[in-house]
């Protein structure tokens, strides 16, 4: 089961972010995810995340003389709410919008950003996604207003059946996926990646549930079962995957997961109960036990601050000192300066390696990691959730095999 922070950690958190220091000007980021319902948990620990960046940004000196601050909005995971929640964050001062979880919703910020800007010349905003990935943000309903710092739903497939290609035991795989626009995506990079790469593998279902409402997977998984499956493909997140992993375990359902989203809160004390040893594999941009010095202090450190949670988003470390550096480069703290800054901008990560922003769709790319979850060992230095598991590394795909092309037609505003 999801462990939920517990509103007094919340509230610190909050107060913190809204702390002013003396003397400075504010500029306000407006984080826009769930912080209540099903789905509270991964907003939760954004929060943390982001305010993270903040402190050591704002320690260094900020962005042009001023300070970053965090400002929260709790959209339900709900498309109207969370455009209700960019207005209030505009008109609060925000010009920096950054949210993750649920592309129904990046997919209504996109929208309502391209409106604001066109309607208000001069008091342009900027959308940071980091971690909703339909693939259409960055190609046919790409955005000059949008920055996607997470791999995109095709990329994580390419990559994630590359993997499973060599595999020859497997035959038979069963999708599951939440039934919305990233969910579809899923489903049908998964459908044609497979039938190109292993014709020979069999998909025996082909599910959609929906999103953060099931309580109880037991019913889909007697179909899983009853399909003889021997690897499952999903992209669910947050309860979704952790309900659905708890019922495999229920149901003793020994079978091998390809997932987008099995490190989330509750996923890796689900894998635990289960006893899946090494049968539960994810596609991640990074990991607390790839074994650089920078990532493993930045880990132990963050840990300290967040009651032992781990460092799940990578890409929000990428996100923001990327953002600090594009606006101190370019001396202005206004998103239409400094979004020139951000395309086509190249940046070295804490594992060493090279990435960079492409300019003509603004989707990030970065080596990606499969990771397979298993006991704490050897070189291995964190687990997940005192489960004495951890996240190691299978296999690394590097950055240019997953530069996939764009469709986009970007225009870029007068």
């Amino acid at each position: 089961m999801a462990v939920r922070y517990g509103l007094p950690m919340l509230a610190a958190a909050m107060a913190l972010g809204a702390m002013a220091a003396p003397g400075y000007a504010q500029v306000k980021i407006a984080y826009i995810d769930p912080l209540s319902g099903a789905m509270a948990p991964i907003g939760e620990h954004g929060v943390k995340h982001f305010q993270y960046m903040i402190e050591k940004i704002n320690a260094k000196g900020g962005v042009n003389g001023q300070k970053f601050e965090l400002v929260t909005y709790d959209n339900k995971l709900s498309p109207q709410e969370s455009i209700v929640s960019a207005q209030k964050a505009i008109d609060a001062g925000a010009r920096i919008l950054t949210q993750g979880n649920g592309s129904g919703v990046a997919a209504a910020l996109i929208d309502f950003v391209n409106k604001h800007n066109e309607r208000n010349p001069g008091k342009e905003v900027i959308y940071l996604n980091y971690a909703a990935v339909d693939p259409s943000f960055t190609n046919d309903k790409c955005s000059y207003w949008h920055f996607r710092w997470d791999a995109h739903a095709d990329i994580k497939m390419a990559a994630l059946t590359s993997y499973m290609k060599n595999n020859q035991k497997i035959k038979k795989v069963y999708l599951i996926n939440q039934d919305y626009s990233f969910g579809h995506a899923v489903r049908k990079s998964a459908n044609e990646m497979l039938k190109a790469k292993r014709p020979d593998i069999q998909v025996v279902g082909d599910e959609l549930h929906p999103l953060a409402k099931i309580t109880d997977f037991a019913p889909y998984v007697a179909k899983i079962k009853a399909s003889g499956a021997d690897s499952i493909i999903t992209g669910n997140w947050g309860s979704d995957i952790a309900l659905l992993l708890k019922a495999a375990a229920d149901a003793g359902l020994g079978v091998d997961w390809y997932t987008y989203y099995a490190g989330g809160a509750g996923g890796p004390t689900a894998i635990k109960q289960a006893g899946l040893k090494d049968r539960i594999f994810t596609i991640v941009e990074g990991s607390a036990n790839i074994a650089t010095k920078a990532n493993q202090d930045w880990e132990e450190d963050f840990r300290k601050k967040s009651n032992g949670q781990g460092w799940w988003y990578p890409r929000v470390r990428n996100q923001m000192e990327m953002l600090t550096a594009a606006m101190n480069e370019a001396k202005s703290n206004n998103p239409k300066v400094f979004a020139e800054k951000l395309r086509g901008m190249k940046y070295k990560n804490i594992y060493g390696s090279d990435t960079y922003m492409r300019a003509e769709d603004h989707q990030f790319f970065q080596d990606m990691f499969v990771e397979v979850f298993t006991p704490v060992t050897g070189t291995m230095k964190f687990d997940e959730e005192n489960t004495g598991w951890g996240w190691k590394t299978a296999a690394t795909v590097k950055m240019a095999d997953t530069d996939v092309p764009t469709s986009c037609k970007m225009a870029k505003p007068s």
